[in-house]
C-alpha cells in the first residue's frame, strides 16, 4: 500500500538515486566491516512531534515495513517507530542510513513548519502557499512536503504562471506595458500576477487587468486598504517577511493567499534516528 500523500512528487526516484551516488561515491569504506550474509534488525523513530513526510522515500532506500497507521501528512509524536525490519543486510543498511534520514528530516521539517503556519491562520479563509525559494534540485519534494503540511503550492516554475515583478516593471516602463506585453505572449488559460509595493501600484495593476495582485512587504494597514480597493476583482496575495508572529494579522486583512518563503528555505529539520538494537 502506498503511503504517499496524494500523487508522488515528480522525479523523486532520480533524486534519491543521485543522493545515494553523492554519498557513497566509489564505495563505503566501512562496508567491509560486515560479511555479505551479516544481517541486523533496526527501526527508525521520531525524536520530536511533527508531520511525517518522506516515508516512502525512506522505504525505497532501506526497505523495511512502515507502521500500519502511518502515511505522509500524519502527525507523529516523539519516540514513534515509523519504519523497521527484523533482518536487513547490515552493510547496505548502514551505508544508506544517512541518506534516508536526510530526506525524512528535511521533508518532515518543511511539512511541520507549514502546518504551524496553517494552524495560525485557521478560520480566516487565507491559504498558506510556498514560493520558488527552494533548494536547487529539490523543488518537487519540498513543494510536496508543503502539501503534506496542509499548505498550497504556488507556481511550480517560470513556465506555469506569469508573475510580473519589480524588475520586469522597471525594465518595461510600467505595469500597464508589462501586463499588456505578457498577455500577448501567453495562452488565455494562464493567469497574470503583478507584484505591487504600494497602493498606487495596486490601482494600476487592477486597471491593467491583473488576475492576482501581490502585496509585497506592505504594512497591515496598507493591506486592509488594498483588499478593500480590489474588492474581489482579483485574488490578493500577501508576501514578504511573513513570520509565525505576523501571519495571523496579515490573514485578518482579508487576503486570499499568504506566500511564505521560509517554508522551504528556512524550515528546521525534524529529528529522527535509526537504531540497531
Amino acid at each position: 500500500m502506498s503511503r504517499w500523500y496524494g500523487p508522488a512528487p515528480v522525479g523523486w526516484e532520480d533524486l534519491v538515486s543521485g543522493a545515494l551516488s553523492e554519498d557513497i561515491g566509489h564505495g563505503d569504506l566501512t562496508a567491509g566491516l560486515f560479511s555479505d550474509d551479516h544481517t541486523a534488525g533496526w527501526f527508525i523513530e521520531s525524536e520530536a512531534e511533527g508531520v511525517l513526510c518522506g516515508i516512502e522515500i525512506a522505504r525505497s532506500i532501506l526497505g523495511g515495513t512502515i507502521a500500519d497507521e502511518l502515511h505522509d501528512g500524519v502527525l507523529v509524536g516523539p519516540r514513534k517507530t515509523i519504519l523497521s525490519d527484523r533482518n536487513s543486510p547490515t552493510s547496505t543498511l548502514l551505508t544508506r542510513e544517512r541518506t534516508a534520514l536526510n530526506f525524512l528530516m528535511h521533508l518532515s521539517g518543511v511539512a511541520t513548519l507549514t502546518r504551524e503556519y496553517v494552524q495560525r491562520v485557521a478560520g480566516t479563509g487565507a491559504q498558506i502557499v510556498d514560493t520558488r525559494k527552494t533548494t536547487p534540485g529539490l523543488r518537487s519534494l519540498q513543494k510536496y512536503a508543503v502539501r503534506c503540511g496542509g499548505g498550497t503550492n504556488h507556481r511550480r516554475g517560470l513556465d506555469d504562471g506569469a508573475m510580473v515583478k519589480d524588475n520586469h516593471i522597471a525594465a518595461c516602463g510600467g505595469i500597464r506595458s508589462a501586463v499588456a506585453t505578457v498577455r500577448a505572449l501567453i495562452p488565455h488559460t494562464v493567469r497574470v500576477e503583478v507584484e505591487c509595493e504600494n497602493l498606487e501600484m495596486v490601482e494600476e495593476a487592477i486597471q491593467s487587468g491583473a488576475d492576482i495582485v501581490m502585496l509585497d512587504n506592505m504594512s497591515v494597514r496598507e493591506m486592509h486598504e488594498a483588499v478593500a480597493y480590489i474588492s474581489g476583482r482579483a485574488l490578493v496575495e500577501a508576501s514578504g517577511g511573513v513570520t509565525l508572529a505576523s501571519v495571523y494579522a496579515i490573514a485578518e486583512t482579508g487576503v486570499d493567499l499568504i506566500s511564505v518563503g521560509a517554508l522551504t528555505h528556512s524550515a528546521p529539520a525534524m529529528p529522527y534516528h535509526l537504531v540497531v538494537p
